[in-house]
């Protein structure tokens, strides 16, 4: 076997050295499709059957506000009245008619008027619900897409790393076969173990790559509300595609706010009294007060109308006989209301100031959510600072420095695999933190989705109200 010289090892390590210069080698271009992360959000929105049917729900409690307002049908019977039962003659008895009558009911107060009202309110809530729907998606699909690029990305830096290691092993067991430097036997098996655990990494991050873009996959299934059918065509959606390889920029929404100094509460809460989640019970508090309007018209006497038209044939003499005419009034008499109405009241009361707990409970929770992040987000800022102006560069000189006495044979083998496993961990760890930074930023800024103004005004003229505490 030929002898490995010093000029050899240099050459080899050169080798080395350059290799880190090697770009990720990337999925071919013509087989998957790059998506950017605006790119996703907006197919999930637009595309999202849940939104459809919202509306659709929507249309359906209009409808029926429409049809409570209306009156119950009249009643019409038609009847044969005091037939002799001796020879069922029509004209034998005075008594015997034949009788029409029609009859008419009138809902309680003002009870339809309510109901109308209360199921428009109620309809109103759907556009809030829909926004809420959407700033979800948005922060959902952030989240997926960004656990996306970050597989994808440590994937290349394993893949960049991979013919250095391979270089770095070929050193190895060709410095120990010649006998020449302070390379061992343990050196040469460090080397290729390395690499198996190198390999068990990237296979480990495909599979966190190609699950995640499975998961992603579900929000981008393409969806015609026109052609429902051709929804369920599974085979023909997109099942395979790219992130994009740059990095997105994702800013809060209302940094402001948030700053140590200007922090408070009590504005954090009445930002978000606006929010569409909030101002959803805020419709859903004023449909319950209006069924505590409901409920007291039951103390209402129900009224009705009634005529009927009786006609009699003429006597068998020949002499004719007046027919009748009749009409009348009824009504009920809520007498007995201490174990009905006066109930239903207080259930709807009850009720009623139960989603008035709801609006607290929520708000405490985003707040919750919101300082949670925060601090979460600071401390992610501390760790980008510190990777960025000092963690990075001492490692990689670090790893320089093991390479270089190493190829000066004043180094250990094992030193230079260790530095050099080190610095891909720091730059996997700096890629994971400029992630996790993104996704807080993306879940923050969901607490401070905005409803469109035409949709506030819409719910102010239902009757909701859009301040935080109000009574």
């Amino acid at each position: 076997m030929k002898s490995l010289t010093s000029t050899g090892k240099m050459s080899a390590i050169s080798k080395l050295a350059l290799s880190l210069m090697i770009g990720a080698s990337v999925f071919s271009a013509h087989a998957q499709k790059t998506i950017s992360l605006e790119q996703a959000i907006d197919l999930a929105q637009q595309n999202d059957p849940w939104l459809h049917g919202s509306k659709l729900k929507q249309s359906a409690v209009e409808h029926r506000s429409v049809a409570s307002s209306s009156l119950p049908d009249p009643k019409v019977s038609i009847s044969m009245m005091n037939l002799p039962t001796d020879s069922w003659d029509f004209d034998q008895e005075g008594m015997t008619q034949f009788k029409v009558g029609v009859s008419q009911m009138f809902p309680r107060g003002d009870s339809l008027a309510i109901k109308e009202n209360q199921l428009k309110m109620e309809a109103s809530k759907f556009p809030l619900l829909r926004e809420n729907r959407k700033a979800k998606l948005k922060t959902k699909v952030s989240e997926l897409w960004l656990d996306a690029y970050q597989a994808q990305q440590t994937i290349d830096l394993i893949e960049s790393d991979w013919a250095l290691f391979e270089q770095m092993a070929e050193v190895a067991k060709a410095s120990y076969s010649n006998a020449i430097g302070k390379t061992r036997q343990q050196d040469v098996i460090r080397a290729q173990l390395e690499i198996i655990q190198l390999e068990d990494r990237l296979t480990a991050q495909k599979q966190k790559l190609e699950s995640t873009i499975a998961r992603l996959n579900e929000w981008l299934h393409v969806y015609d509300s026109t052609n429902i059918d051709g929804a369920f065509d599974f085979d023909s959606q997109p099942t395979v595609f790219r992130v994009s390889s740059q990095i997105p920029t994702i800013k809060l929404d209302n940094p402001a706010l948030l700053k140590s100094a200007k922090y408070s509460r009590n504005k954090l809460a009445l930002e978000f009294s606006n929010h569409p989640a909030i101002l959803a019970i805020d419709v859903k508090r004023k449909v319950s007060e209006k069924g505590v309007e409901l409920a007291k018209q039951q103390y209402k006497p129900q009224w009705g109308v009634n005529a009927s038209y009786g006609y009699r044939d003429d006597m068998p003499s020949g002499d004719e006989r007046a027919d009748l005419f009749s009409v009348g009034v009824s009504f009920d008499l809520p007498i007995f209301t201490e174990n009905r109405q006066d109930k239903q009241v207080a259930a709807s009361i009850a009720e009623s100031e139960a989603v008035k707990t709801e609006k607290l409970l929520l708000t405490k929770q985003m707040i919750s959510a919101v300082e949670k992040e925060l601090r979460q987000l600071n401390r992610l800022s501390e760790r980008q600072l510190l990777y960025k102006n000092q963690l990075l560069k001492q490692i990689h000189e670090q790893a320089e420095a093991s390479l270089t006495a190493y190829t000066n044979d004043d180094g250990d083998f094992s030193e230079v695999v260790r530095a050099r496993i080190a610095e891909l961990n720091a730059r996997v760890a700096a890629l994971k933190i400029d992630v996790e930074t993104l996704k807080t930023v993306a879940r923050i800024n969901y607490f401070f989705a905005a409803t469109p103004s035409h949709i506030n005004d819409d719910t102010l003229e239902n009757g909701s109200s859009t301040k935080f505490g109000d009574k």
